[in-house]
This record gives C-alpha cells, structure tokens and sequence, in this order.
C-alpha cells in the first residue's frame, strides 16, 4: 500500500502541474480527492492494513494527502494571476482617468440639517409622529373650529376611514404634550400634506420644521429672542426679521415672520417665512382633557409654538425660484450643492 500512495501522489503531482486552467485543476483534485478519487479508496481500504504498519501507513496517507492539497491551492494562486494578468493585457495605463462624478446632499437635506443643528444647540430636542393622522390630534386638540377651511376635503387629504394625512407636524407637538409633563422643548421636523395647486411656490407634500416650548414663565420675548437667533444663525447676523400680527387657532397671540431678502440687482423686498405665536390656553385644556389630570394648567404653564417650510428655507437661502426644482430629480440642478 505505501508504494501505491507514493504513485498516487506522483501522478497527482503531474497532473496538478500540468493543469492549463482552473476547470482542468478542479478535474484533478475529484480524480485524487473526491469521493471516489484514487487516494480517497486508498484511505478506506487502510481497515485492512496489519495493525502493526497502520500508523505509518496513515502517516504517508496524511502526508500525501497535505502535499497534494498544498499543490492544488499553489496552483489556483498561480492560474488566477495568470488570468489577471491577461485580463490587464493591452490596457494603457497612461490614459487619463474616467472622471468620478460626485454626489451631494439634496439641498432641502442640507437646510434641515443646519435648522435642526441650530435649534439643538438651543436645546430642542427632536421628537417624531405618523403621518397618517386622526382628526383630534391635527385639528380638534389645536383649537380648530369644524368649519375651518384647512379641515374641508378641498384642502385635505381624508381617507375612507375618517384618517387623514397630517396638514402639519403641529400634530407631533400634541402627541408629545400627551406622553410628557412640563417642560418641554421639541422641534418636529418632518412632511406634510395640503391639496394645493402644484406651481412655482407651492407643492401638495412639503416639509415642515415645527417648535414646541412649554415651562413656567415662558413669554413673548423667549419667543422673538430665539426665532431672532434661529434666523440670524441660518441667514447671517444681518438679516432683518420681522414680526406682523397674525390669527392661528392654537396660538394667542400669533405672528407670521417675515425676512428681508436681498436679491443682486433686485430691490430688497420681506419673504414671509414662518408662524408663530404663544400656545392658546385651549391647547392646554384639550391635553388635559385627553391626559385626564391637569399637567398643563393653563394658570401654571405657558409656551411658544413656531413653524416653517424648509423648502421655503431652502428657496430663500439658495434663490431658487421654482419650488419644483426640489423634486424634479435634475442633476443639472442638484449637482450646484456638490
């Protein structure tokens, strides 16, 4: 038996060797080592072999066995750099480089980041809610009258099952006031939904960054000093803002915000650019309602409320004058923020 495996490995040796490509060399280790391979039956017959000779038979068998395999893994290391090099074979590689073009944030990714990086400075903390939404928590917790034109099916998106896409991320805020007690500090980032006419400054989903601060002794002036700053810091130091007087059912008293945009060969003109106001004391009364205690007395806590369109935000800081431009997918357009 042991001269048998000393040519059994010989002529595996050869073929090995001799193997031109990587099938030929498969095809030499099922002929040695496969189930029925030469040195496979060899092993399988050393049950008959005198127990005095079996360890140095098994000996030469493991030995034949390791060379073998050794030879085999040689040999794919070697076939396969021939086949690189072939493959390499005829290139130049003196020729320019092919160009790598390279990808950017979508510029309304860009504006949230920066909004929500800044108010987080300031201490809000980002909170989230669904966006299919019931009616108490995006209108009726919000002091929204029945008859209020945002709840008509013109301007809504209703589902058969009396749920609706959220108009806003107001709705977030109501679902924080539910799960948490005074103070709070939460800015909702997120989409929303509205049956507007699609044109150059309006789209039926847009995206919304909403603040919510509730504590003791929260005033007006808490509420223009961060806006103030929150512009400030997106738009420059010297942006002027504005507040006009304004109504929203679920603040009291209400503001829009208003920024004065300077175009190059443009007179300056005000961009509204968000609403805010202090929370209406009816706000409080619904979250009692819902929460069954009186966690937000209305004669203990009071708070601001503010909300804008990053896709406003994002028209305004980079002058792009179609709001369609942030869903048409134009390379053209989205390599400028490359």
């Amino acid at each position: 038996m042991k001269e048998q495996i000393e040519a059994i490995q010989t002529e595996a040796l050869a073929q090995i060797s001799a193997a031109a490509d990587e099938r030929a060399l498969d095809d030499a280790r099922v002929a040695v080592l496969g189930k029925k391979g030469t040195l496979t039956l060899v092993a399988a017959g050393i049950k008959d072999v005198p127990k005095e000779d079996k360890a140095a038979v098994g000996q030469l068998l493991n030995a034949a066995r390791t060379a073998i395999t050794a030879a085999l893994e040689d040999k794919q290391i070697a076939l396969r750099e021939v086949a690189d090099r072939a493959a390499l074979a005829g290139i130049d590689v003196t020729l320019p480089a092919r160009q790598v073009h390279v990808g950017s944030l979508h510029p309304l990714t860009l504006i949230r980041d920066q909004a929500i990086g800044i108010l987080r400075r300031m201490g809000f903390a980002l909170a989230d809610g669904p966006e299919i939404e019931d009616e108490f928590h995006c209108f009726d917790a919000l002091n929204t009258p029945a008859d209020h034109p945002a709840r008509n099916e013109k301007d809504t998106f209703y589902f058969d099952s009396g749920k609706l896409l959220r108009t806003h991320t107001s709705s977030v805020q109501i679902r924080t006031m539910e799960t948490q007690t005074p103070p709070i500090r939460i800015i909702a980032p997120g989409s929303a939904y509205r049956r507007d006419e699609i044109d150059a400054t309006h789209l039926s989903v847009f995206n919304q960054l909403e603040g919510l601060y509730i504590g003791t002794d929260v005033s007006l002036p808490d509420l223009k000093g961060t806006l103030e700053y929150f512009l400030h810091e997106l738009f420059g130091p010297s942006t002027e803002v504005r507040f006009r007087p304004h109504f929203f059912p679920f603040t009291e008293p209400s503001f829009e915000i208003d920024v004065k945009l300077t175009v190059k060969g443009q007179a300056p003109k005000w961009i509204e650019i968000a609403g805010c106001g202090m929370v209406d004391p009816a706000v409080f009364e619904s979250i009692n309602k819902s929460r069954k205690d009186n966690a937000f007395d209305p004669e203990k806590v009071t708070g601001f409320a503010f909300g804008m369109g990053l896709d406003r935000l994002a028209m305004i800081r980079w002058g792009i004058k179609d709001i369609r431009l942030l869903i048409e997918n134009d390379a053209r357009f989205l390599k400028q923020f490359a």
